[in-house]
């Protein structure tokens, strides 16, 4: 976690902000109050595109169908 002031945060904030992309806290401080920039999803580029995973998942055609284990309980 770094702790910077923002007189010394407002110059390098480009490299700040790939720092907590990169995972790393920093906290800013002005007038005895912080502000934390973190990354709020690290690691990831984006939230998956919806269809993405067209062909890769495969449901049986009897999916739904009852179980043999369970037949005393239908």
């Amino acid at each position: 976690m770094k702790m910077i002031d923002i007189n010394q945060a407002l110059p390098q904030l480009s490299n700040l902000i790939e720092r907590a992309f990169a995972g790393e806290e920093i906290l800013i401080i002005k007038n005895q109050q912080t502000i934390k920039i973190t990354c709020v999803n690290p690691g990831h580029q984006r939230p998956p595109l919806f269809g993405s995973d067209k062909d890769q998942i495969i449901i049986a055609d009897d999916f739904d169908a009852p179980l043999d284990e369970f037949k005393e309980y239908q």
